[in-house]
């Protein structure tokens, strides 16, 4: 992912959390205009805030640089309610999301 790319992610993926750069910024001890400046591709996060920008968004690095992933907090949140399915439940829902995706 190049630094565009980064920056498109990150606007896509605050937007979907429907908060402002501001208070984004703010909420992650930066200044105001912060995330804008990332954003903008006018500054890049060092490693650290890479970090608490995804913290922020609750969502790992990895589900951050996933770029085939649209909402990755909500299918984390997805994944950890599959998890307490049982086999049959399981299958159902297999079903279920492979008829969903040839749509």
């Amino acid at each position: 992912m190049d630094e565009k790319a980064f920056s498109l992610r990150l606007a896509k993926l605050r937007e979907k959390k429907g908060v402002s750069a501001r208070d984004m910024s703010l909420s992650i001890g930066q200044n105001p205009g912060y995330i804008n400046n990332i954003e903008t591709g006018k500054s890049m996060p060092l490693l650290a805030g890479i970090f608490y920008i995804c913290d922020y968004l609750g969502i790992t690095p990895a589900e951050f640089f996933d770029d085939g992933s649209e909402d990755p907090a909500r299918l984390k949140d997805l994944i950890g309610y599959l998890k307490q399915l049982d086999c049959e439940q399981l299958k159902n829902v297999t079903a279920i999301v492979k008829s969903l995706a040839k749509k």
